[in-house]
């Protein structure tokens, strides 16, 4: 499916200049929100300075999207110089949005993703009171296991194919031309 609709928002990946879209969204967590995304407490400078290396670090961001606003993201970021063996997933998912199956959703995009870049093996962690991720990971054959208060999740995505290459580059097309929209729509309403 190329574009996921949720009550009026799409999922798509956030392109490099959308850095003041994802670090805005990171702003927007609450409090427990934050100790879930960080697995631990968080300053409004730290988030800044988080965001301002989104595509420094070789991220790839999707993020659900809602009237031009970022409410929702995952993040797949390889381990070590080049896309390999292993990457790591981290998800944040704003308090009104969270129980909606958009955070499902975007691991799903995650998994394609890795696959797509010949990862074998894609790890999360989450505090271990994080229930509402482990329940993601678990829908997507994760296997957990308990490690010094933290849930590290494994899934080991199966090897890309044609669908699955294809599937991505039609995304990444529609996605590119919905954040030329997004800024189209953002400066009219500026200039107005």
């Amino acid at each position: 499916m190329s574009e996921h609709q949720f009550s009026g928002g799409t999922i798509r990946k956030l392109w490099p200049s959308e850095t003041d879209k994802f670090r805005d969204h990171l702003l927007r967590l609450d409090k427990n929100s934050r100790r879930m995304r960080f697995a631990h407490s968080v300053s409004d400078s730290f988030i800044e300075d988080y965001a301002s290396r989104m595509s420094d670090m070789g991220a790839i961001v999707y993020a659900y999207l809602e009237d031009g606003e970022v409410r929702a993201v995952a993040e797949l970021r390889k381990l070590g110089d080049v896309w390999g063996e292993e990457a790591e997933a981290a998800f944040s998912v704003e308090p009104g949005y969270q129980e909606k199956g958009i955070g499902t959703e975007l691991m799903g995009r995650v998994i394609r993703a890795s696959r797509n870049r010949g990862v074998h093996r894609v790890y999360m962690s989450c505090l271990a009171e994080n229930r509402k991720m482990q329940a993601i990971a678990r829908k997507h054959e994760a296997e957990l296991r308990f490690e010094y208060g933290e849930v590290i999740g494994e899934i080991l995505p199966v090897n890309s194919d044609y669908f699955s290459i294809l599937a991505e580059a039609m995304e990444d097309r529609v996605g590119y031309l919905l954040a030329v929209l997004d800024v189209s729509r953002e400066r009219n309403r500026q200039a107005a």
